[in-house]
């Protein structure tokens, strides 16, 4: 009895049938694996700062500089794409349903760049660390905060509208001379309009701009006052 179930498929006119039933199983299986209902997170990019007036003017000294910014580093839990949130109690979560388009520190990278482009200071070219050319300026960053705060036990609960915190260390080096320029701490605090995600993304576009341009202002300074070589 055992020999004849076995070879069952062995039969030319059963094997057919026993695959058949094979690929519908399995067919069946990867379908259910693969289908979601989740809807997708919606997803959100910082905005690059609007063009500044320049806080300095490029001298014929400093007009050929060239500077990198490099990637901001930043703790595991905001180097994501997630949106940090932080509770009372000390607690540390996540908008389940919203992303940023990039890292918040590959985000504040590319506008610190842009901002400081926008500058028309640094004749030598801004560009993101590792640049494919060397560059006598280095933006050395580390970002703190980039969180909205709650009042309550998480950001559905909380009556109060949010506030968000982006912090930032920044360092700017000479390269040529392995030298500290300037170093100093830009942060921001803003409060959200209201308890939603758009007044929420919205407050963190104001705070980053804010940072941002601090950042740009005080580099094209402390930049101003540097010899050519």
């Amino acid at each position: 009895m055992t020999t004849a179930k076995a070879g069952a498929c062995n039969q030319p006119a059963l094997r057919l049938a026993c695959a058949f039933s094979l690929a519908t199983l399995l067919g069946g299986c990867t379908g259910s694996l693969l289908k979601s209902d989740a809807e997708a997170p919606e997803t959100f990019r910082l905005g690059v700062v609007a063009t500044m007036a320049p806080a300095a003017t490029a001298t014929s000294s400093t007009a050929g500089l060239a500077i990198a910014v490099a990637r901001p580093r930043a703790a595991a839990a905001i180097d994501t794409d997630r949106i940090a949130v932080h509770s009372a109690g000390n607690r540390f979560d996540y908008y389940s349903d919203a992303r940023w388009a990039e890292s918040a520190p590959q985000m504040l990278q590319q506008n610190l760049v842009s901002a400081l482009a926008a500058t028309a200071q640094f004749g030598g070219g801004v560009m993101t660390a590792p640049a494919r050319m060397p560059t006598e300026l280095l933006l050395d960053v580390e970002l703190r905060r980039f969180e909205v705060v709650t009042a309550g036990a998480d950001a559905a609960s909380s009556g109060a509208a949010p506030v968000v915190h982006v912090q930032v260390q920044a360092s700017l080096l000479d390269s040529r001379r392995a030298a500290r320029v300037t170093s100093f701490v830009s942060e921001a605090s803003v409060p959200a309009s209201e308890n939603r995600l758009s007044a929420v993304v919205d407050a963190f576009e104001r705070a980053n701009a804010q940072v941002v341009s601090d950042i740009a202002a005080r580099v094209q300074a402390a930049a101003a006052g540097l010899p050519a070589q």
